[in-house]
């Protein structure tokens, strides 16, 4: 009989957040595969426990998900963990659970620590809906289209950067969806040094360049608001693009795009009249 998958969530920054059913989990499993397993045995020796562990992450993908199927299947049960927070989510345990379904592997999800949910809860944004977007790409060009396909979005949208990148994209996020846009910038959470600061996106870059940014960093951001299209004619909206490129020095091109999702007027016309 095949074992179980147990994807066990770790602190996002602070041990009291290990649950009693995680620590149990850890215990009973016969191995765990961890991320990183250096701060996997940090976790371990603060909880007195002593396991086997195998690594795991986004450049062993391949072979490490073939070896612990092969153990499941044998019987054993694993405990997936990753360095901090929810495995599966924006993490390459993803792959292993898709792996487990396929090979009808029971996998159990424990609830814990996850900080985009930390974020959107202490956020002050809408949290009714939303869309969770990870880790923007390094690549400008490649940040750009994934925002650009995010202008007509109403839901509230989450992110999350690294200190070094953070002003970069704030810019972007400030070309693309405008400067009023309100953001929250949730850094260190359940740390030491947490703080959530609830502002716009052109005062969150104008307080970044004068205070370097630290820490990890959740961004939580609004949505677009909803308007009728019925209300707007195509005159005004040729209007609106060109007070937008003015403001935010945008291309045609992008204006109007960002216009059309705003509106629901046609994103061509819209280019075709403002010419």
């Amino acid at each position: 009989m095949a074992g179980t998958l147990y994807l066990v969530p770790t602190p996002i920054g602070n041990l009291s957040d290990l649950s009693q059913r995680v620590i149990d989990t850890l215990a009973k499993v016969d191995f765990i595969a961890a991320e990183d397993t250096r701060v996997s045995i940090k976790i371990l020796n603060h909880l007195g426990l002593k396991k086997k562990l195998v690594s795991y992450y986004r450049h062993n993908v391949e072979s490490s998900s073939i070896a612990i199927v092969q153990r499941l299947l044998g019987g054993e049960n694993c405990a997936l963990v990753t360095d901090a927070g929810t495995p599966a989510i924006s993490d390459p345990g993803e792959q292993l659970v898709q792996l487990c379904a396929e090979e009808g592997i029971d996998v159990v999800a424990l609830p814990g620590p996850c900080a985009l949910i930390t974020g959107l809860a202490v956020s002050g944004l809408p949290t009714g809906r939303f869309t969770f977007e990870g880790f923007l790409a390094m690549n400008k060009k490649n940040r750009k289209t994934h925002l650009q396909s995010l202008v007509g979005e109403e839901r509230t949208m989450i992110f999350y950067e690294a200190p070094h990148k953070l002003l970069a994209t704030l810019e972007d996020l400030n070309e693309v969806f405008g400067g009023e846009r309100r953001i929250a910038l949730c850094r260190e959470l359940t740390k030491l040094h947490e703080e959530v600061r609830r502002t716009t996106l052109v005062e969150a870059i104008a307080c970044y360049r004068e205070n370097p940014p630290k820490g990890e960093f959740v961004l939580v951001v609004e949505g677009v608001q909803p308007q009728v299209a019925e209300k707007i004619t195509l005159e005004e909206g040729v209007k609106l693009v060109t007070e937008l490129r003015e403001r935010d020095g945008l291309s045609l091109k992008d204006a109007a795009k960002r216009i059309a999702a705003e509106t629901g007027l046609p994103k061509n016309e819209l280019y075709q009249n403002s010419l």
